[in-house]
């Protein structure tokens, strides 16, 4: 029970400490604006040479910056009803397969005997025609007790090993999918679009275990299907900490001129605005200047073998009227093979069905829910199983305390 009077008093107790921190804060956010919107007319190998000498900074803005003169990409269409905004996505997604996959998980943990786990993956494939064929489904795998405390290292533990197969299933969901388009210009077909709930680069804490090499290679191997199979992939990040054009700022500030932040996200500094000008993404559909991303503490595994160049680059788009802007991670073969424009149009149509979230994504997540009824009865026949098997089975009795007041 949380005691309404206490919160209270611990909070007025910190006020002063939340007051310094929003002030330095603002004025970080000030200083980061006015650098980022100093981009604006530069040249984009300009850009690039200053940032030569810099192994990762972060961001590196393509060529977009010189086509459109400016790091923020304007949508160039407003709507006077809701319904001219639907009318206007259901003819961009009309004939367009989209897909998305979201998985969840079921961790028992110490509240049974015996170790054992499950993933479930919600599949979600719309094919937007007159008939409205649709495809909802979800994958279900148990995680054994030799794959909870036997794979991977000593500094693995079991709700680690089951995020990973939850997020091998996703992307194996994904991968099959992906194929199954290949050549779909040939049949001359719209442009299919997958989506992948989260980020498509993931940073490396040091030192490395063979846990963060699997979800690398996983990603990896993804991006790089979208691209041999040349079906476009987007990682869609509702709540973006990424910091990559903050970094790009930093990078850029030899002279350390501007203030340097640890606290401020790239989706906050697009969202901000500075004295009494709109937030640098003011309109709903806006977008950055797509960047390819060459992030700090990431895998040479996200750059191209051959070319040295980054696999995957990123664009921030404005999908809703007050809430700060999502980061779309976009594989970088799709903005080269000009595909970007139609994608991202993809990506908005979505976000009109689903009010401000892919609806594709909000699908996925349906299919793959596990509720707490859901819970019950995979112990329950867990429980069976076992029995049958001839294996010892319990529930801890503070499990079943809990069950019974709450």
């Amino acid at each position: 029970m949380l005691y309404q009077h206490l919160l209270s008093h611990a909070l007025e107790d910190k006020r002063e400490d939340f007051l310094r921190f929003d002030r330095a804060w603002r004025e970080n956010v000030d200083d980061y604006v006015r650098r980022f919107r100093a981009l604006d007319g530069r040249d984009a190998q300009a850009v690039e040479a200053a940032l030569d000498a810099i192994k990762e900074p972060g961001a590196i803005p393509s060529e977009e910056l010189d086509s459109t003169g400016s790091m923020v990409v304007p949508f160039g269409k407003r709507w006077r009803t809701h319904e001219e905004s639907r009318r206007w996505a259901v003819d961009v997604l009309e004939g367009r397969v989209t897909f998305a996959a979201d998985g969840s998980q079921l961790v028992p943990g110490r509240d049974v005997s015996l170790p054992v786990a499950a993933v479930q993956v919600g599949i979600f494939e719309n094919s937007h025609t007159r008939e409205g064929l649709y495809r909802k489904d979800a994958r279900f795998v148990v995680v054994s007790p030799q794959e909870l405390l036997e794979e991977y290292d000593d500094r693995s533990t079991a709700d680690s090993i089951i995020g990973l197969k939850r997020f091998e299933l996703e992307t194996e969901v994904l991968s099959e999918w992906i194929e199954s388009k290949r050549g779909w210009r040939e049949r001359e077909k719209r442009t299919p679009v997958a989506f992948f709930d989260g980020t498509l680069m993931i940073s490396i804490a040091l030192p490395k275990t063979k846990l963060q090499d699997a979800y690398v290679s996983s990603i990896v191997n993804l991006v790089k299907l979208s691209r041999d199979m040349e079906v476009p992939l987007v990682g869609f990040v509702d709540q973006s900490y990424a910091r990559d054009l903050v970094w790009l700022l930093d990078s850029l500030d030899t002279e350390r001129r501007g203030k340097r932040s640890r606290s401020l996200f790239d989706a906050q500094l697009l969202h901000a605005a500075l004295g009494e000008d709109q937030p640098v993404l003011s309109s709903w559909g806006e977008r950055t200047t797509f960047c390819y991303c060459v992030r700090k503490n990431s895998s040479l595994s996200f750059k191209d073998e051959q070319s040295n160049k980054p696999l995957v680059g990123f664009t921030y788009l404005q999908t809703t009227m007050q809430g700060a802007p999502a980061r779309l991670d976009v594989p970088v073969w799709i903005y080269e093979a000009g595909l970007l424009d139609d994608v991202v149009d993809t990506v908005r149509a979505e976000c009109i069905t689903g009010m401000g979230y892919p609806y594709a994504i909000e699908a996925a997540d349906e299919a793959a829910f596990i509720s707490g009824r859901d819970r019950e009865q995979f112990l329950r026949a867990i429980q069976e199983f076992a029995e049958e098997a001839g294996m010892p089975f319990g529930v801890s009795r503070k499990a079943v305390s809990k069950v019974r007041r709450r």
